[in-house]
């Protein structure tokens, strides 16, 4: 076993236990979720807008709303992988991150003006912006940490929190100025945001020195010999378990992406929005999520630490069919809530509180473990591709949270909200039952950080 050594520059150049480098890219993500959460919380609440209204949106019905809804947060998450290839084959992560948050820079720029020809190229723009930025970053973050590292999960919680942060200031301060200032005033301070992320970014490279370098065409010996050798059994295995795990990730994502859509809408036209004789804004409801995994995040990834040390089962496949269990189980707020709108006529909003908390919940049980997942088990010379595909099935799983959001004005909120939590309950227990057999197919990727807890030389 390898044990984790003190001469790496990562390993020296620390702030509070984790590598500096961190918490660049934290803070450059946390700045790129809040251009992107921001427009995504006034996203369809813009499209549904009358024109008559004094803050006029484009007029659209539910059903037009969401299927543009469904295409576009698809494609953003698809772009990762010709994203991932490029940083692979061309540019090297750090590179593709820079060039990704130009394009979102000018895409949310676009958007602040009112004309549908921007409207749609600042949609492209962002699309190409994320494709780039997304799967990279999320790669330099597992580069940070050595092989067999027990910090690696935690360290992309934190990351994780980062964007959460950004995600929870964007619905709340993008959200109020784009309902009652202005859409396009929202969508430029979306830009705004971004701006201040390429500025952290670019001013901490000193600290990213070790990452996300391109090495493509590396003068090293040993780098010619890992890119250029074939992929061995293990890492076939290896590979195939990814590929597995990519389709609780687009089951995960279609249910938990109501949030921007179905669940936005049932906020804005169905949930009672007066709280202590004030109406909270529709908007708002977006930022619940990213509330609870600040508040949270920290918590549950120290129990599943800790589960680790006791040498319980904590194996990441096993982490991510609780998280898909666990928000399955959400939606039945939701159902609970579709009831009490049939009787009185408008649901509590306690209903919506509850349910974000389980998607919080079985999101940061699935989530960051997925990403470091991925860094451990992917083949080195196809770690942004692999990456890449990952934020694709996040986008397949965002178009078909995009269809089940439509279907909803055909079935109904209460058979949708029920479907979705029968589903995901049941798929992540069938799934439990061959969870042994995928956890031996990773050929103990995961085992060495067992090694090293035991023998107490992980830092």
């Amino acid at each position: 076993m390898q044990e984790i050594t003190s001469n790496n520059p990562l390993i020296k150049n620390q702030l509070f236990g984790h590598p500096t480098g961190l918490y660049v890219l934290f803070l450059t993500e946390m700045w790129e979720r809040f251009s992107f959460y921001g427009m995504r919380a006034i996203l369809t609440l813009y499209l549904v807008a009358k024109t008559t209204n004094e803050n006029s949106g484009l007029g659209w019905s539910n059903m037009e709303a969401l299927k543009l809804y469904g295409w576009y947060t698809m494609f953003v998450y698809l772009m990762s992988i010709p994203g991932g290839y490029i940083a692979d084959k061309f540019l090297g992560q750090k590179k593709a991150v820079m060039y990704g948050g130009f394009l979102l820079i000018a895409g949310h720029t676009i958007l602040a003006f009112q004309d549908m020809w921007s409207f749609y190229t600042g949609l492209v723009l962002i699309i190409l912006g994320v494709g780039m930025l997304k799967p990279n970053i999320s790669t330099m973050v597992g580069g940070l940490y050595q092989k067999g590292d027990i910090r690696r999960d935690k360290g992309f919680t934190i990351f994780y929190i980062g964007i959460n942060i950004g995600a929870f200031l964007s619905s709340i301060i993008v959200g109020f100025v784009g309902e009652k200032i202005g859409w396009h005033y929202g969508f430029a301070l979306a830009g705004i945001g971004m701006a201040f992320g390429m500025l952290i970014y670019y001013f901490g490279q000193p600290y990213l020195k070790e990452v996300g370098n391109f090495i493509g065409n590396s003068n090293k010996e040993t780098d010619k010999k890992v890119l250029n050798k074939p992929l061995t059994k293990i890492e076939k295995d290896r590979v195939i378990v990814l590929l597995l795990s990519f389709l609780l990730v687009v089951i995960f994502w279609g249910a938990y992406e109501q949030a921007g859509g179905l669940l936005n809408l049932y906020a804005l036209e169905k949930t009672n929005r007066v709280f202590m004789g004030i109406e909270v804004p529709a908007s708002w409801f977006q930022s619940l999520a990213a509330f609870f995994i600040i508040i949270i995040g920290t918590s549950v990834a120290r129990y599943w630490a800790n589960r680790k040390l006791k040498g319980k089962n904590a194996s990441s496949i096993f982490k991510m069919l609780t998280g898909l269990i666990i928000m399955g189980i959400g939606f039945l707020f939701m159902s609970a809530a579709s009831i009490q709108f049939e009787k009185e006529g408008s649901s509590a909003m306690y209903w919506l509180v509850l349910a974000y908390l389980f998607h919080v919940f079985g999101e940061l049980s699935l989530s960051p473990v997925a990403l470091s997942f991925i860094t451990k088990l992917a083949p080195v010379k196809y770690a942004s591709i692999m990456m890449g595909v990952y934020f694709a099935m996040t986008g397949i799983g965002n178009k078909l949270a995009g269809l089940l959001g439509e279907s909803a004005s055909r079935y109904g909120e209460f058979s949708i909200f029920t479907g979705i939590a029968v589903f995901c309950i049941l798929f992540g227990l069938l799934v439990m039952l061959f969870r042994k057999k995928l956890d031996d197919l990773t050929h103990g990727a995961e085992d060495e950080e067992e090694y090293l807890i035991k023998n107490k030389k992980y830092v």
